[in-house]
């Protein structure tokens, strides 16, 4: 008896069969685990026209941002039809004032990259890019590292955010608008329906503990042209609980072409500074901060986080300022010139000992407020979570700051 159980287990056959399931099983699991990575974190080069040229790298190519802070690129098209009641007014994120060239598919500043699937992210631009226009029916005319004067910021953050908590935000709603733009196959249906739309949702209403400042209705809007950089940093980079201290200073985007003019050393004896209040040392160090700002997490590879930093910094070092591009009347010219020299100058003019240096708040006569929202407490803070990511750059100021930088 126990001798025919024995044959009967060691039969070749059931050995054979267990053999073929186990290599079905392994192979399944290869398949299924491939299409995961293949699907979902896969990561593609840009297109080459991206790198074509300095502008258009500046405007378009990714800095990384994609892998923690992108959104999928069908639902960020498909958002504005979904929700136009939560945009400022007609014509999806054109109402935000964002610099959209013509012929793109995406808005100066937003990046595409398929990492699994496509993804949309922001880069440098969406801040720095300006547009004018020579005639009021002339086509916009963009330039990179200008200040984004028309851009709202806020009100891109917040409707992202109020998206999310929408009930109409499911996978059945947001599927049928991706549906009428495109076809997506089998498997990324199925993807979209069960995890990509699902983690999204939840992924975008996170942020809304992190702009929990940001619907204080204490404080008013940021405005077009403006954002409240310091309290990014502090609640994004660094992470400070609550996100909300009480502190709020929103300010203009500054044009950062031509950033050699403030290339200080650290021997210098009176070096030029960077950002509103003199927070940082030099260009490189401030366009490392903007960028992990916009990244929301530590870089996914050091290294080529790194050199998009580096090409940022020596691209805005070595632009120059556009040219004024309407007509100059020369005799006002020259009346100006003798008001700006005898009123301006001593602060202002090109050889002048202030420039790139803080001064006194009492001596500048304006408010405190962005001021406050940082300091050196966490300007420390700030430089050792940089430190720790393994980054190396000559940092923030780490003293309390007297002033606004001229």
């Amino acid at each position: 008896m126990t001798s025919n159980k024995k044959n009967k287990y060691n039969c070749p056959r059931l050995k054979t069969g267990l053999i073929v399931l186990l290599v079905l099983v392994l192979v399944l699991g290869g398949i299924l685990a491939y299409i995961a990575w293949d699907r979902g974190f896969r990561e593609h080069p840009q297109p080459e026209w991206v790198m074509r040229d300095g502008a258009t790298r500046f405007m378009y190519a990714s800095i990384g941002a994609e892998w923690d802070a992108g959104i999928p690129y069908w639902i960020f098209m498909v958002l504005p039809r979904m929700y136009p009641d939560k945009l400022p007014g007609p014509g999806g994120y054109a109402s935000l004032g964002i610099p959209w060239e013509q012929g793109m598919e995406l808005p100066v500043g937003f990046t595409k990259k398929t990492i699994g699937f496509p993804r949309v992210a922001n880069n440098c631009a969406v801040c720095h890019t300006m547009r004018y226009r020579t005639s009021p029916d002339a086509e916009p005319v963009l330039v990179p590292l200008g200040p984004g004067h028309t851009s709202n910021v806020e009100a891109y953050f917040r409707f992202i955010v109020d998206c999310a908590k929408d009930p109409r935000f499911n996978s059945d709603n947001i599927l049928m608008l991706i549906e009428l733009n495109t076809k997506l196959d089998f498997i990324d249906k199925l993807l979209y329906r069960f995890f990509i739309i699902p983690i999204t949702k939840k992924r975008l209403l996170e942020r809304e503990a992190q702009f929990q400042w940001i619907y204080n209705d204490a404080y008013p809007e940021w405005g077009r042209g403006r954002d409240d950089a310091m309290n990014l940093t502090k609640y994004f980079m660094i992470e400070v609980q609550p996100p909300d201290d009480g502190t709020f200073g929103p300010t203009d985007f500054p044009a950062i072409w031509n950033l050699k003019k403030y290339d200080s050393q650290p021997e210098d004896a009176n070096p030029q500074r960077l950002n509103l209040a003199g927070d940082t040392w030099d260009a490189y160090s401030v366009v490392m901060d903007s960028a992990l700002g916009l990244l929301g997490a530590e870089p996914p590879d050091a290294e080529e986080f790194v050199g998009h930093v580096q090409w940022i910094t020596d691209y805005a070092k070595n632009t120059p300022p556009p040219k004024f591009p309407y007509p100059v009347d020369a005799a006002k010219a020259a009346a100006g010139s003798i008001v700006f020299d005898r009123h301006c100058a001593s602060c202002h003019a090109e050889d002048s000992d202030k420039v790139g240096r803080p001064l006194p708040l009492a001596e500048v006569g304006t408010n405190r407020d962005r001021l406050d929202t940082w300091g050196r407490k966490y300007t420390i803070l700030a430089n050792q979570v940089v430190e720790e990511m393994g980054l190396e750059r000559r940092g923030l100021v780490e003293e309390d700051l007297p002033g606004y930088n001229v």
